[in-house]
């Protein structure tokens, strides 16, 4: 089990496969943890490429009681992760809040980021602003993290049941959900960071290659966000899902895996 000290003694959950090839570090959505991306992570393996998956702070195998739970943490703890093992030119994939947290993390790796992958990425914005319609209103997500917790199982069940919109298995169900209350209420503070979030400035500056993918019925992240995304990237493209809803990954999963790789190995 690999760990680093991120926050003092607390550490978070890494898992690192292979040392050569274009390194893809995968980062998941708010109060998940890397075992979403098993499938993906395999795909990349086979197709040559390393690959660096973590559980965010609160999330999954990491420490719980962090003192610091935010977007930027998260990108500060890539960018560590990413130093000490060395990797180089590496391409990061968020998905959902961990879009915001890709994008951040690709300013803090500079030369080493060789583009960046938006999976329903929860970015530039999450709430509407006077020169943004897209999304939800200011001070959603704030309501959000009250209801949250006011009952934390069944709003994270309900969540479940909203992140795809092609029917899942009560297997994958209960996966997801069982990985939600694998989170403790520390991780909701990144979730309230959405409210105030804002990227546009970090896009328009963003050099490298960018894919935007866009679940045509995604009910978590508007998919007007994920095209505002890749148009504010001078090198940002959108893939569209037009039936899937919030996680393309495992709604259609062989088009998402091979989307992907193309991207990818335009880089190479």
């Amino acid at each position: 089990m690999a760990r680093i000290a991120v926050e003092g003694e607390r550490s978070i959950y890494y898992e690192q496969y292979g040392s050569r090839g274009l390194p893809v570090i995968l980062i998941h959505g708010w109060g998940m943890s890397c075992r979403v991306w098993d499938t993906t992570l395999v795909s990349l393996r086979e197709a040559g490429h390393a690959v660096l998956t973590f559980d965010q702070r609160g999330c999954g195998q990491s420490d719980k009681d962090f003192e610091e739970n935010s977007i930027e943490a998260s990108a500060g703890d890539v960018a560590t992760l990413a130093k000490h093992l060395g990797l180089r030119r590496a391409v990061v994939n968020g998905w959902s809040l961990g879009g915001a947290i890709a994008v951040a993390a690709a300013g803090r790796l500079g030369g080493d980021c060789s583009g960046v992958v938006l999976t329903a990425g929860a970015t530039p914005r999450y709430t509407q602003a006077p020169d943004f319609p897209h999304g939800s209103p200011p001070g959603s997500t704030a309501q959000t993290v009250s209801l949250l917790r006011a009952d934390r199982a069944n709003f994270l069940w309900n969540l479940t049941k909203a992140v795809c919109a092609v029917p899942q298995s009560p297997a994958v169900e209960n996966w997801l959900w069982g990985a939600f209350m694998q989170a403790s209420p520390g991780a909701d503070a990144a979730l309230a960071g959405l409210d105030t979030l804002d990227q546009r400035g970090n896009l328009t500056a963003l050099q490298v290659p960018l894919l935007s993918v866009v679940g045509g019925r995604d009910a978590i992240v508007p998919p007007e966000i994920g095209r505002a995304a890749a148009k504010l990237a001078p090198r940002g493209r959108v893939a569209e899902f037009e039936n899937c809803g919030h996680a393309p990954f495992l709604e259609d999963g062989p088009r998402y895996r091979a989307t992907l790789l193309e991207f990818l190995g335009a880089l190479e």
